[in-house]
């Protein structure tokens, strides 16, 4: 749609395939790429921070996370 002009320009802060960020938007003077952004308040690195120190306390407390991803099944956290 850039290329053909029916959209004549985008701002964008997530890509196909990240890290890398596809040529042709790099290029295309009416696309402004940006980082990721959407956790760049105040309020949301607060409440980032505390579920981080949940998360740890509970590791420590109770040898299991508060929000596990995929790749920690299975993994133990005692000390």
């Amino acid at each position: 749609a850039l290329d053909s002009g029916h959209i004549s320009s985008a701002g964008l802060d997530v890509y196909e395939n990240e890290p890398s960020i596809h040529p042709g938007l790099i290029d295309n003077p009416g696309v402004c790429l940006l980082p990721h952004m959407g956790t760049w308040t105040v309020e949301t690195q607060t409440k980032m921070e505390l579920w981080t120190i949940g998360n740890v306390r509970s590791a420590l407390e109770k040898g299991e996370l508060i929000s596990r991803v995929g790749e920690q099944k299975g993994m133990s956290y005692e000390s």
